[in-house]
């Protein structure tokens, strides 16, 4: 999620679970420590554009790294922030607020290597977005009001309410998932999966995709007091034997088509404006829309060792924006126009 969710969830824990009069600065290092495995964002090749796919929560998101992760923040703090505090209490600050930041990322759409090395799934729950202002700022609230009050019911009331919203999102998804399974169900469609994903900021509008016979399915549905669907459409899945049919096995791009295969779980379609541009269709700034916010770049006339290019589409023209504004407010379907 976004470094301001966790670096309030990183705090709270030890603000909670931990006893000490400079319990302030501990609540700093949790913070901290939370936020502390994005670093890995660094970790990036002007020559290799997918390489910070791979290792974007990777190894410094692993239930296993968490002691070593935890201990080399706690060295960093030691002589700064932490001075004057022993070690150990250093050091199991740095834990429980890093332990926290793999799981919350675990339970957005991107994936996360929590089984890393033993296993390369991206684990994905799919129940909050990694923007979530109604989850993110009472928490923050708890917090602040704990550390400048110095108050104990704040933060407990924080984390109580940080884990109530996402048993809440949880059950949305749900809800979510039952209504995706019915629409395929009604238009004679037998899939063995189907996906649902929070829309930006919020759980009440989710994106629905699904495949079947070679297709991918995409609708929007508002799961509040009552269900809402927004149809959509389909699009090809991806097939380089159809789409890319002069990529050369073994080719530097052919690699690293199945790079952003794994990273994708092979949610993968061509673009409609770009036959070259292969993109992730578990992402779209309207969720019914065939059209996402990233994708790799081929060229034909490379030479066997260049890689593709990293391609971002995330402009927001005023007619789409008002669209998903519709949809959050639930506007009947025909209302929004162009949909």
């Amino acid at each position: 999620m976004d470094p301001l969710s966790q670096a309030a969830l990183g705090a709270v824990v030890p603000q909670v679970v931990m006893r000490h009069r400079d319990i302030a600065r501990l609540t700093l290092v949790g913070a901290l420590a939370g936020m502390a495995p994005d670093l890995d964002v660094l970790i990036s090749s002007e020559q290799d554009p997918l390489l910070f796919l791979e290792y974007h929560r990777q190894f410094t998101h692993s239930l296993i790294f968490i002691p070593v992760g935890a201990l080399l923040c706690a060295l960093a703090f030691w002589k700064t922030i932490g001075r004057g505090i022993d070690f150990l209490t250093l050091w199991l600050a740095s834990i429980l607020g890093y332990l926290t930041h793999g799981l919350l990322d675990a339970c957005t759409t991107y994936g996360t290597l929590l089984l890393w090395p033993f296993s390369d799934v991206r684990i994905a729950w799919n129940t909050i977005a990694v923007i979530d202002p109604l989850f993110t700022l009472p928490l923050l609230f708890g917090v602040l009001w704990g550390v400048f009050r110095q108050s104990v019911w704040a933060p407990r009331l924080g984390l109580v309410w940080a884990m109530a919203y996402l048993a809440l999102s949880s059950f949305q998804h749900d809800r979510a998932l039952a209504i995706g399974e019915g629409l395929a169900e009604s238009r004679g469609h037998s899939v063995t999966s189907v996906s649902a994903k929070p829309t930006l900021g919020n759980i009440l509008l989710w994106k629905v995709i699904y495949r079947y016979e070679g297709q991918f399915w995409v609708d929007a549905v508002r799961v509040g007091v009552t269900a809402q669907v927004f149809p959509g459409g389909s699009v090809a899945a991806f097939d380089p034997r159809v789409h890319l049919t002069w990529l050369q096995p073994g080719s530097q791009q052919a690699l690293d088509l199945e790079r952003f295969r794994w990273f994708s779980n092979d949610y993968l379609a061509i673009d409609e404006s770009d036959p070259f541009l292969v993109v992730d269709m578990r992402y779209s700034l309207l969720p019914n829309e065939i059209k996402g916010l990233w994708g790799i770049q081929f060229d034909p006339e490379a030479d066997a060792m260049q890689h593709v290019s990293y391609q971002t589409q995330r402009s927001v023209d005023s007619g789409r924006a008002k669209r998903l504004w519709g949809m959050l407010r639930g506007d009947e379907p025909e209302s929004l126009g162009g949909l």
